[in-house]
């Protein structure tokens, strides 16, 4: 017989979210110095940004 109060729960954006912070946080933690954008950025998987003129 299957329990309908049996569920797993998992939230896969929720998980994604938690590793990107996780990321970020050793990173700060590793660093003598403050994390730059770009190296927030690039922690983050986000592209460069086009220079603004």
């Amino acid at each position: 017989m299957h329990d309908q109060f049996d569920v797993t729960l998992e939230d896969g954006d929720l998980l994604s979210e938690v590793e990107l912070t996780t990321s970020l946080i050793i990173a700060a933690s590793e660093s003598d110095d403050h994390l730059s954008q770009d190296q927030i950025d690039t922690l983050l998987g986000i592209s460069p940004r086009a220079p603004q003129d």
